[in-house]
Parts: C-alpha cells; sequence; structure tokens
C-alpha cells in the first residue's frame, strides 16, 4: 500500500476522469495506470485516471463526481493507493453518538463531539451521526459537522471507514436493536470500537484466569447474606456496587469491627449517610436481602488506599490505543475523597489531583517508579481485557488504587471513560492526548497509515 497526503480540487469538467499530477502518481505508484476505482467510504466509482504537468502533489475530480462520491470538502486529504488498484480518499470517521434538538446536539458532550470532529479535520473527514441517521438502501449518513463560526450543519455522507463509538445511553447502546444495528456495519467490513458499555461483572468475568487477574479485588456478583457475612470477616469493609453503575450512584460501603458492630457508609441525595447495626441481622434487613440475595450487585473486597488528610486516594487512567495498535496511558487524574464520602467522586465531594502531586506527598523521591508501575499495570489490564473481549477497544478507563503496601489495584473499567478530569487546569494536555490517539487509532483502523511489521 503507498500512502501519501494530496491537494484535493474539484473541477467543471463533462469528463468523469480524474486528473493527478506526476508527482502525485508517483508518491502513489500509479505510474504507467489507465483506469482506477476511486472510494470514499462506501462510494466508489472506476474512471480513467489522467496525469497532468503540474509540480506537487494534487488530485482534479469533476464536480459531478465529487457529488456522486459525496466528498465532503476539497483540500488537504490522505490518499491510499491498495494492491488491488483502488484509490482510496479520506478516511471518513464516523462518531456514534446521541442527537439532541438545539443549538447543543449533543447536549453536555458538545464540546467532546467538536473536539473529536476537529482533530485531524485538516486531512480527513469526520462527522457525528446518531442511529437514525443512516440510509442502509443508498449507504448513506446523514452526518453533523461544526461550523467555523460556531453552530453545526447536517451534511449527506458515504457509510465511514470507521466508526468510535461514544453513544451515551447505557440502556440503548446495550439493547438488542442496537447491538443488530452495530452488527450491520461489522458485516460490511467497518471497524467499529468501543462497542458498549461494561457491566461491572463483565469486567470480573473478563480478567479471570488472565495473569492481570491478581490486580482485581475479590468479588462477587449478587451476594448471598453468608457471602456478604464471609467476606466481612475476611477483609473488615467491603463495597456494594451495582452492575451497571455510574458515577458513584448506588454504591454502599460496609465496614465491620468486631467489637462496634457494622457501619454503612452511602450517598443519599446531596449528604454522606453513616448508620450503625449492632448486629448482621439489622444490616440484611436495610440493604434488602430479605429474599436471600442482593440482585444486581456485585460486593468488592475493600482496600486500604494511601491516604491524604485521612481522606483515600484513587487514580482515573485513561487509557487509548494509539496509531500503532498499542495501549498507551494516555491521561491520569488523581481523586480524593470528600469527607465521609462512600467514593471519591467529584460530585459526591471529592478534590481532583494531579498523580504526581499526591504521589510525591506519599513516596516523596519514589513517586516517579511507584507512578509508572500503575502505568505498567494498567496496560497490562487492558491487554488482558482485550484479550477476551469479543469486540474492538479503542479507549478504556480505569479506576486504580493504590493500597498502603504499594499494591496496585483496579476497581472499575470503563468502555467509554468520562472526562471530568480534565476540568484539572493541569490535565488539559491529557484531554487532547487522549482526542489526539483515538484519531491516531482511527487511522489505524480504516487502513489509513502504515502499519508496521509485528
Amino acid at each position: 500500500m503507498s500512502l501519501t497526503s494530496c491537494m484535493l480540487h474539484a473541477v467543471q469538467r463533462t469528463d468523469r476522469s480524474v486528473y493527478l499530477t506526476s508527482d502525485l502518481a508517483k508518491a502513489l505508484r500509479l505510474t504507467g495506470t489507465k483506469t482506477i476505482t476511486v472510494r470514499v467510504g462506501s462510494k466508489s466509482t472506476t474512471l480513467p485516471v489522467r496525469l497532468i504537468k503540474k509540480s506537487g502533489q494534487h488530485m482534479y475530480i469533476p464536480l459531478s463526481l465529487m457529488a456522486s462520491l459525496r466528498i465532503p470538502r476539497t483540500g488537504n486529504v490522505l490518499v491510499a493507493n491498495t494492491s488491488n488498484k483502488e484509490l482510496r480518499i479520506g478516511p471518513l470517521i464516523g462518531v456514534l453518538t446521541n442527537i439532541e434538538n438545539g443549538t447543543s446536539p449533543f447536549g453536555s458532550k458538545t464540546g467532546f463531539i467538536r473536539q473529536v470532529i476537529n482533530t485531524g479535520s485538516s486531512r480527513s473527514f469526520s462527522f457525528a451521526f446518531s442511529p437514525r441517521s443512516v440510509n442502509w438502501v443508498q449507504e448513506t449518513v446523514i452526518g453533523m459537522v461544526p461550523k467555523e463560526g460556531g453552530g453545526w450543519i447536517r451534511k449527506t455522507f458515504p457509510l465511514p471507514d470507521v466508526i468510535y463509538n461514544r453513544l451515551s445511553s447505557r440502556a440503548a447502546d446495550k439493547s438488542a436493536s442496537m447491538e443488530s444495528f452495530k452488527n450491520r456495519f461489522v458485516r460490511r467490513g467497518i471497524p467499529l470500537f468501543n462497542w458498549s458499555f461494561f457491566d461491572k461483572w463483565d469486567v470480573y468475568k473478563m480478567l479471570d484466569g488472565d495473569d492481570a487477574f491478581r490486580f482485581v479485588p475479590e468479588s462477587r456478583i449478587n451476594p448471598s447474606a453468608e457471602q456478604l457475612k464471609e467476606m466481612l470477616d475476611k477483609h473488615k469493609f467491603i463495597y456494594l456496587k451495582p452492575t451497571a453503575g455510574s458515577l458513584g450512584i448506588g454504591i454502599y460501603r460496609v465496614t465491620y469491627n468486631p467489637k462496634r458492630g457494622y457501619f454503612v457508609r452511602y450517598r443519599k441525595g446531596s449528604k454522606n449517610v453513616l448508620i450503625r447495626f449492632s448486629k448482621f441481622e439489622g444490616l440484611m434487613q436495610m440493604l434488602g436481602t430479605g429474599r436471600g440475595r442482593l440482585t444486581n450487585y456485585v460486593a468488592q473486597q475493600g482496600i486500604r488506599l494511601i491516604e491524604i488528610d485521612n481522606c483515600p486516594i484513587d487514580f482515573r487512567f485513561h487509557l487509548t490505543k494509539n496509531g500503532n495498535n498499542q495501549w498507551i496511558v494516555a491521561a491520569i487524574g488523581a481523586k480524593k475523597s470528600g469527607k465521609g464520602s462512600v467514593t471519591t467522586h467529584i460530585r459526591n465531594g471529592g478534590q481532583l489531583l494531579t498523580p504526581e502531586q499526591v504521589l510525591r506527598h506519599v513516596y516523596g523521591t519514589r513517586a516517579e517508579s511507584i507512578l509508572d508501575n500503575a502505568k505498567d499495570t494498567a496496560i497490562k489490564l487492558a491487554e488482558g481485557i482485550e484479550k477476551n473481549y469479543d469486540h474492538l477497544l479503542g479507549e478504556l478507563g480505569f479506576d486504580i488504587g493504590i493500597d498502603q503496601n504499594e499494591k496496585v489495584w483496579m476497581f472499575e473499567a470503563n468502555a467509554k471513560p468520562g472526562r471530568s478530569i480534565f476540568k484539572h487546569p493541569s490535565l488539559k494536555d491529557g484531554d487532547y492526548a487522549t482526542i489526539q490517539s483515538v484519531y491516531e487509532h482511527c487511522l489505524y483502523l480504516s487502513r489509513f497509515r502504515s502499519r508496521r511489521e509485528t
């Protein structure tokens, strides 16, 4: 495969030919080629190639062909010549998401979607679309792109070369109809990554048997009263988490003190609540295990984390795959829990810090080696999940902790990680780095990047 960039021009001509400068034909190894298939996303046509005498790498396409291939703009683009003499212009990157009415068509994610689409926009085509926007018969998508002066416009595109899934509704994303919708792209050979949200137990099962499983706390799905008592006797405190929960909602922290009984912390409205039970039976009654089990919950071993001011600290590791199909740690944020809070979530009174701030405070000159070890662990976890997952992954968020013996633990994995850590001024570079890596991975998946031999 030959890959380069060129300046794409639309010309008013009646003949259906593609015109290339000699420099471009040489870069694409097309010297002597008489006809070629030009493809943009799912649209293609075969037509004569004509060379013109002009310096630089330029391509000229008739306006009628621009329209029939749904090429969204002229200007600088990537262009690839595959071994079967197919000239691909693009790539065409589709961001699958929810579209709302109004000036912010993607709700609170509008700014993020704009960033994603603008990244790489000087050499490729990107757009956002919803499941309702696809016309399977015509193989087109009505996508949305940002206007330079603000606002958004709709354009019709071919089916894309690659899809970045950022659907934000957990229920819709995991529905049977959405599974079928996404599989229609896969059957057409269109890679779609970040298939759906994880449930907490999904991750536990994927890592069970993998070397990285040693970094996951002991857990039980739908625990019985007997299992809860056994875990509390063994670990002295546990977390109870909804299997499909997010943002720390519905989490209980249960602590057992042999002399004082059982203590439960949880969030109710805007307040942190602490309740004590002298007997285990009272705790079970409060948790609603009267029918024998705590359904749709995971019980997870509690870990004594490093602390600042007696407040536990954990970390959000934002991992992405890069243009070489390798996992990298693109950004890390540290979260300090609020007083009396069951989690470190910012909305529950937590504080956002940089990992360097935290680790220097706790470990001094050893901070860098501790952080490097945590990064290595995060990549092992990502590789373990990917190995046992049925779909493509390009992005993962891990909630990671370091215990008081310096062991690294992973509490949760998110296939569509939130971006709240990037509100910290010192983590703005991480915001850019994650989006840039996702873009580079889109180039890899769509074969608009030279792939290294492995």
